[in-house]
């Protein structure tokens, strides 16, 4: 039995958990295995478990899966077989009963929550996180039915524009991370009052305008899966191919967002004009479709 670390971008699929007719996390792991022998076709690896089954968009540094496999199955034999976007850097052997979902002692999320201090009350948005940490039953803050009774911690760290939500919990229910961060965005942006916490936490469902939906998934990345007596080692060599393709990722997300940034300044500044601009503009030789132009949001 052997426990793996697995990086992965989750914006290219439709979530960790495998489905039909979808791309997922788990589709690529399972092809990277069956390439390699270590399974048959259409089966898993025997014994497979993951720590969590993060949702759509949602990303990951340390992922953990375990399967029953040879010493030569290593991270970077992995990586010969798996997509870029998907990466493992680090392998433990594991006790003969060991099972990445049911055993780990804590997880942490980390949410990257654009909030620009402009606008937004930091204050008011710890005192909102800080009254959901310790043990509270979600029931407001998940789709579940049961288990919505959890323990968290945490902390939120201002980076920039961005505040840094860091959730951690021996498990989560659905959706609860992200549910939790847009509370957290409500009252420190004013959009709901602080008592907004104490409705959410009460008894009470609330539904419709007065719930609180789940916060976007892409900022969203799983950090850190811990288990008891279990020591990871990592894999220079796929830990430096991990980091090599998530930094070529990472420029091309900055490239991105300066065309992005680009093209929404010049549409901004077209459609400040106004039409007797526009209409010299035209005159000049200028694109007509200048006149009236739309604002990017």
């Amino acid at each position: 039995m052997r426990a793996f670390r697995v990086a992965y971008d989750g914006r290219p699929y439709h979530g960790f958990q495998r489905q039909p007719d979808v791309p997922t996390v788990e589709d690529a792991l399972f092809d990277a295995c069956r390439a390699l022998g270590v399974c048959d076709d259409d089966e898993e690896p025997t014994d497979y478990a993951a720590a969590g089954r993060t949702d759509a968009g949602v990303s990951a540094l340390a992922q953990t899966v375990a399967f029953e496999c040879p010493d030569w199955c290593t991270p970077r034999a992995l990586n010969s077989e798996l997509p870029g976007t998907v990466r493992a850097w680090a392998d433990a052997d594991a006790p003969n009963d060991f099972h990445a979902r049911h055993r780990p002692t804590r997880r942490e999320y980390v949410y990257d929550l654009h909030a620009p201090s402009d606008g937004f009350d930091d204050d008011r948005a710890r005192d909102a996180f800080d009254a959901c940490r310790g043990e509270h039953d979600f029931h407001n803050l998940t789709p579940d039915a049961h288990g919505t009774v959890r323990a968290i911690d945490g902390d939120l760290t201002r980076d920039g524009d961005f505040l840094l939500v860091r959730v951690e919990s021996g498990g989560f229910a659905r959706e609860l991370v992200r549910r939790l961060v847009s509370l957290v965005r409500a009252v420190g942006s004013g959009a709901a009052p602080p008592s907004k916490v104490d409705d959410v936490l009460g008894p009470d469902h609330l539904a419709g305008p007065e719930g609180v939906p789940a916060a976007p998934p892409t900022p969203l990345l799983l950090t850190a899966v811990d288990y008891p007596n279990v020591e990871f080692d990592v894999d220079s060599m796929a830990a430096e191919s991990t980091a090599a393709a998530f930094g070529e990722q990472a420029l091309a997300d900055r490239i991105g967002w300066r065309v992005g940034s680009r093209i929404r300044d010049g549409v901004e500044r077209a459609g400040d004009l106004g039409d007797g601009n526009a209409d010299a503009a035209d005159d000049d030789g200028g694109v007509g479709g200048s006149r009236g132009g739309t604002r990017s949001q």
